[in-house]
């Protein structure tokens, strides 16, 4: 069954969500609503040409950032790279790259612009936090962008103009903060080869229910 939002701030349980994981359809993108929805393990995820739909998978996909793989190659590269990483001093742009980065077996981008002003909003009151590669010359290079639920960090899109840039970021996020999880919402490849998993949402939303959410949570 998918449940009609309107403008009272409430969604179903994330349990009733249907096999592919789509919960509910409609609402708005304000800040009260988008963070109850991250608290109950709810995002969303639509075009342009769709109204909002709302995802809670039945299974998530997860990295627990002692569990990230840094392989051979990557660890050469973090010993000679002369990038640095920084947290939150280009929100926007990270979140505008993100949108406008091509993507294998996608056409166009989920993040709306709709979204990107949401998730600005977000960002500016504290609830949303970007991690950021520049090279040598100080150029914004890489990537992510996320929402902090207590020290579960719900990611949501990641980008590299420059190879391993993104990746750089993602270990950064690891290892500098204490985030028991990292929440990646869907299988992708890549992911996996760094350490990335599927657990039972049931149990995700288990761990989302201990945590408390507050802004400026770095």
């Amino acid at each position: 069954m998918l449940y009609q939002l309107d403008q009272e701030i409430i969604f179903p349980h994330p349990k009733l969500a249907n096999e592919d994981g789509l919960l509910a359809v409609g609402g708005d993108l304000s800040t009260e609503r988008l963070l109850l929805a991250y608290s109950h393990g709810i995002f969303p995820w639509y075009a342009d040409d769709t109204p909002i739909l709302w995802y809670a998978p039945k299974e998530r996909f997860v990295l627990y950032p002692n569990e990230v793989k840094i392989n051979k190659s990557m660890r050469q590269f973090m010993r000679n790279t002369k990038f640095q990483v920084h947290q939150d001093r280009s929100f926007r742009k990270v979140i505008e790259k993100c949108a406008s980065v091509g993507r294998k077996d996608q056409d166009g981008t989920w993040i709306t612009e709709e979204m990107q002003k949401a998730y600005i909003d977000l960002h500016v009151k504290g609830y949303a936090h970007s991690i950021e590669t520049y090279d040598e010359n100080d150029v914004l290079v890489g990537g992510l962008y996320g929402i902090l639920v207590g020290n579960i960090f719900c990611g949501e899109s990641m980008f590299s103009d420059k190879p391993n840039a993104s990746k750089l970021a993602l270990v950064h996020l690891c290892q500098n903060f204490n985030i028991a999880l990292i929440d990646c919402q869907i299988y992708s490849e890549h992911l996996q080869k760094l350490g990335a998993k599927l657990i039972n949402g049931e149990h995700y939303y288990q761990m989302l229910q201990q945590q408390t959410l507050n802004s400026n949570g770095f």
